[in-house]
Order: structure tokens, then sequence, then C-alpha cells
């Protein structure tokens, strides 16, 4: 099965993962600073460090597709779990409707890879 079309989900997934990765480590650093430093490394190393093969052009370790779509609901929650802890009602029900529409486009490429990549 070919690789799906995911431009447009691209897009909305990269402004999911930029509110993750700006307002996750902006919400723990109160708490604990070297958490949010652990949510950075983790929020972007991890995608960047694993992917599944076909999904992404440079793999430096590769993985099968269902690590790929844990990969990517943990951006979500992130995104959303903070933008609630930290933001205005209005900004968290603005970040809750992306991330629900990231999910839905996110739907070709995650059959995509958990048929087998």
């Amino acid at each position: 099965m070919d690789r799906p079309d995911d431009r447009r989900a691209s897009v909305l997934r990269f402004a999911t993962e930029l509110v993750a990765w700006i307002a996750t480590p902006w919400a723990l650093w109160p708490y604990s600073p070297p958490l949010a430093v652990l949510a950075v490394v983790l929020l972007i190393g991890l995608p960047t460090v694993f992917a599944t093969p076909g999904d992404k052009a440079n793999v430096v370790v590769a993985v099968p597709g269902w690590a790929t779509v844990l990969l990517v609901l943990l951006q979500l929650v992130a995104a959303v779990v903070s933008a609630w802890w930290l933001m205005p009602v209005w900004a968290a029900v603005l970040v809750s409707l992306l991330a629900a529409a990231t999910l839905v486009s996110e739907g070709p490429r995650t059959r995509w890879l958990l048929a087998g990549g």
C-alpha cells in the first residue's frame, strides 16, 4: 500500500506539535525546570530519532508504524493538556479543536502506519 498524501495533515500536525513543544515546558517550568527540559527532549527528540521507514526521508532508528502513531498521540495529548493547564479557556478550546482536526486528518496515515507502513 502506498503512503497516503498527508500534506494537509502534516500542517495540522506541525501546528499541534508547536503548541506541545512550547506550552508543555512552559507549564512545567514553575514546578520543575528539569522536568520542563525533559519534556522538550522527549517531545522533539523522540520523533526525530525514532521513525517508521517510508514515513520520513531520514530514519535514525527504525520503528514499526504503531510506535510512530503513539508518538503523534503523545504530541496531541501534550498540546491539549498543556493548553488547558496554561492558557485561557478560549485558547485551550482552540488548541483542542486543532488537535481534534489533526487526529481526524491523520486517519489515512495512521491506517497506513498500522498496516505496516
